[in-house]
């Protein structure tokens, strides 16, 4: 039985919903990089990382080559860094939006205390 696009989708989306894959494909947008420096980078326990890269792996997202006991990955296509930018877009506008409302609640906020004041 073939799993419906919409699930297939989702289940995309979860494989993609943990930071430490989020960052790991943001500093592979900027090209190939071997694991000792994605260790550097983001100063997690080495098995940790290894787990993260598998699951990437797996999902054919990255791809990694082996050059004598160093193991380099890369993104395996560009799609996945336009992802990335869409959804750093889309969370520049909702937060944007966010400071909007706040700044309406200061305002808001601030005639309200001055109207106790007097």
């Amino acid at each position: 039985m073939q799993v419906p696009l919409y699930q297939a989708k989702a289940e995309f989306f979860r494989m993609l919903g943990h930071p430490v894959r989020i960052r790991v494909l943001e500093l592979l947008q900027g090209g190939p990089l071997p694991v000792r420096d994605l260790l550097a980078a983001i100063e997690i326990e080495p098995s940790n990382l290894s787990q993260q890269l598998a699951v990437l792996r797996r999902a054919g997202i990255v791809t990694a080559t082996r050059g004598g006991s160093t193991v380099v990955y890369e993104l395996a296509g560009g799609d996945v860094a336009e992802l990335l930018g869409a959804a750093r877009r889309i969370l520049e506008e909702l937060l944007a939006g966010q400071q909007d409302l706040l700044a309406q609640l200061r305002e808001s906020g601030a005639g309200t205390r001055e109207g106790r004041a007097s």
